[in-house]
């Protein structure tokens, strides 16, 4: 077979190749799927687990409840910094805990960062334009009593086909009044990729 019939032949080969059609399947979202070894979504569900069984047990909310006649704390959500080498995204495990906060009703939740200053347009809107009697007032904000905050860093280390990632988000909760760091979450995720 001469060369431009063979180079045709795998020309047509690869097209058909990349015609064939997709094939996704559903999974559970709790089953345990590592395609490229970087940060996944079972990691930020282990993250979140951990984080929110570690800051809903610890002494910080017992002592703030018996302190203050059994008032739950206030906690806003402040920066967590990704200082890793990819891109990830820690809403999707703050999420997990601000959720887990409001239903079970130990922790108050109030909005930080850019919805905060989304509520705050609306409400300078309503000052203009909505009727007297429906308008919400300034001033009357719930303030927090602690604001969480945090960072995820990253090591690799590889050599050749073989590469171990480690992970790990810590996480700080530190009281608004005193700046006391009142609690610390930590989780470290390893893993090795072989190629």
């Amino acid at each position: 077979m001469n060369a431009p019939a063979l180079i045709g032949i795998l020309m047509s080969a690869a097209v058909i190749q990349g015609c064939a059609p997709r094939q996704v399947t559903r999974v559970d979202e709790k089953q345990q799927i590592d395609i490229s070894g970087r940060w996944n979504n079972t990691d930020s569900r282990l993250t979140a687990e951990e984080m929110i069984a570690s800051a809903l047990g610890e002494n910080w909310l017992s002592e703030f409840t018996q302190q203050h006649g059994g008032k739950q704390p206030v906690v806003i959500v402040g920066m967590v910094a990704n200082k890793s080498h990819e891109h990830i995204d820690a809403e999707t495990f703050i999420k997990d805990m601000e959720r887990t906060f409001v239903t079970t009703r130990k922790v108050r939740l109030v909005q930080g960062g850019a919805k905060r200053e989304e509520l705050r347009g609306e409400r300078a809107d309503q000052q203009k334009n909505a009727s007297v009697s429906t308008m919400k007032k300034w001033g009357l904000e719930v303030g927090a009593d602690y604001m969480l905050q945090g960072s995820i860093n990253a090591i690799v280390d590889s050599h050749k086909r073989q590469m171990v990632v480690y992970y790990q988000v810590d996480l700080e909760l530190t009281d608004l009044q005193s700046n006391e760091v009142k609690w610390i979450g930590n989780k470290k995720i390893a893993k090795y990729v072989k190629n």
